[in-house]
């Protein structure tokens, strides 16, 4: 006899989050971020590098690279984004062109894991359990409420917030693979939409640089297929089964199967559990409470599809020695399961929850305002100077958007925690309402109050604007070796044309960059030295900038 569910859940602990809420609570999330702000250095200066090069005709749409220097092999994400700057480019800059389309992407996953969850928790053994006398949550209105939470864990965690917001291909991964997490789940009441979904998810994860991954979760999802009583779950193991070898060969034909893997050193083993702490906060102590108020149900629906990605996310991670892109992945199948721990939360685990976000996102708040005022007035004078330590010669300006748009949202979590604070006890969801509220609430404010500081900082343009002091537009750049992000910055920001091959010393740039963190420019033979610039916020690397003596200048 199976054992009773754990969930109990009345009619009024059921009641919706309302949709123009949650519509606007996502809104705040992907928005920010997406106006008024280069591509960071890095993976997402590096992505979009190529997809800029794509869409300009700088490179082949088949195997992009950087100042002829091969790149990423996740073809894909850079076709969207290549794409999205051709047909959006009239209309916007490139890098928001390319950051719409990503921030689609994010969209989806949060939509998608609604779904997700919506329908896992119409299962039967996901069900509440019925009261003697009535009143317990209608199963639509019970599904509806776990899928609002799932959406708030996903916003509310950490991993998400800086990834999710980039034009990388890990972005197209996620959304990828919670379209996979949809079909598992949707099997049992929907005919064709899983299967589709199925068949279109793993070639697209494989296509989307993640092979190994594809292959894994559909073996996985086979099997979780073949074990469910739903004959339509096991009809589906089919299409899962040749969307796992569609991905397989398409991996095949594109050149995408890399060995990534390398197993994590002594040193990772601290490592990687202080990320997996903050990376996946606050879903996994969720995570953790479901598995075991629900442990006697590990093997139906709404545990075992999430597990899916979730164990394939954690082993990626391992393997790859710490990546957080790998972590990635486990977010969505982790908020959907950590939604599944409200209806066994007892009430002083709720309440530490809303008293320790309020107290820690408020003050967080607080500091980015404090932060602004001394940004812009000089005011308090500590925070003022050790912004301009951190980002020296960089200049404030006054933003009047970007103002209204930080007292918004901070008006806006006032009224949430006063709401939170009231007598508002039923509602399934309303532990993860703070904790997204607050996550949404800090990246607002530091996407408009403190994103020129942060711009100036983790931009590559102060350093383009230098090296361009010393270099004639027009001029090719010899830079090989370089760091794939400076390479991108000099093609996208200086509009230089780039050989970043190892013999482009030999080729007829007139120009050579050379990057170390040496205080000394190293002789090169042939060339002259004339001039050393860096990043106005780094002080240990250095960039020399060369000309051949017959180039003149």
């Amino acid at each position: 006899m199976a054992s009773p569910t754990p969930a109990l859940v009345t009619q009024r602990g059921a009641r919706r989050l309302p949709q123009l809420a949650l519509l606007a609570l996502c809104a705040a999330y992907l928005l920010p971020g997406l106006f008024g702000r280069d591509p960071w250095r890095h993976a997402d200066l590096i992505a979009f590098g190529q997809m800029a090069a794509m869409a300009d005709g700088r490179t082949s749409w088949l195997a992009p690279a950087l100042g002829g220097v091969a790149g990423d092999t996740a073809l894909l994400p850079h076709w969207l984004g290549a794409a999205a700057i051709l047909l959006l480019q009239p209309l916007m800059d490139a890098p928001l062109a390319a950051r719409l389309a990503f921030a689609l992407l994010l969209a989806l996953a949060l939509a998608l894991t609604w779904a997700t969850s919506y329908h896992l928790a119409l299962t039967d053994a996901a069900q509440p359990l019925p009261f003697a006398f009535g009143g317990e949550a209608e199963p639509v209105d019970y599904a509806h409420a776990i899928a609002d939470a799932s959406v708030l864990a996903l916003i509310a965690t950490l991993g998400l917030l800086q990834l999710g917001h980039e034009t990388t291909p890990e972005l197209a991964q996620l959304a990828c693979a919670t379209l996979f997490l949809y079909a598992l789940a949707a099997a049992p009441f929907r005919r064709w939409q899983p299967r589709l979904a199925a068949a279109a998810a793993l070639p697209l994860l494989a296509g989307s640089g993640a092979p190994t991954m594809a292959v894994i979760i559909g073996l996985a999802g086979t099997e979780v297929c073949r074990r469910s009583a739903y004959p339509a779950v096991q009809a589906l193991r089919r299409w899962v089964l040749g969307a796992t070898a569609a991905a397989a060969l398409l991996a095949l034909l594109l050149g995408t199967w890399h060995w990534r893997a390398s197993p994590p050193q002594w040193g990772d083993l601290l490592a990687i559990p202080r990320q997996w702490l903050w990376f996946m906060w606050p879903a996994w102590p969720l995570a953790l409470w479901t598995l075991w108020r629900w442990r006697h149900y590990l093997g139906h629906r709404h545990l075992a599809v999430p597990l899916v990605v979730v164990g394939a996310g954690l082993a990626a991670n391992l393997a790859m020695a710490g990546s957080d892109r790998a972590l990635l992945l486990a977010l969505p199948g982790l908020a959907v399961i950590a939604a599944f721990a409200l209806p066994t939360l007892q009430r002083s685990a709720s309440a530490a929850i809303d008293w320790f976000s309020m107290f820690f996102f408020t003050g967080a708040a607080i500091t980015i305002w404090v932060l602004y005022s001394a940004m812009q007035t000089g005011t308090p004078a500590k925070p003022a100077a050790n912004i301009a330590k951190l980002a020296p010669g960089f200049t404030p300006h006054f933003s009047a958007p970007a103002l209204a748009a930080a007292t918004a949202g901070t008006l806006a979590w006032l009224w949430l925690v006063r709401w939170r604070t009231g007598r508002h006890r039923e509602a399934l969801w309303k532990s993860l309402v703070l904790p997204a509220g607050g996550v949404a609430l800090c990246w607002l404010l530091t996407m408009t109050l403190l994103l020129p500081p942060l711009d100036y900082a983790r931009s590559n343009r102060a350093l383009v604007q230098r090296i361009a002091g010393h270099v004639r537009p027009g001029d090719c750049i010899a830079a090989p070796h370089a760091a794939p992000s400076l390479v991108a910055a000099l093609e996208v920001l200086g509009s230089w044309r780039v050989d970043a091959t190892p013999t482009a010393t030999q080729g007829t740039c007139a120009i050579l960059l050379r990057s170390g963190v040496t205080t000394k420019a190293p002789a090169i033979a042939g060339w002259t030295l004339q001039a050393a610039v860096r990043r106005p916020t780094d002080r240990s690397e250095q960039t020399w900038i060369y000309r051949r003596p017959a180039a003149g200048g």
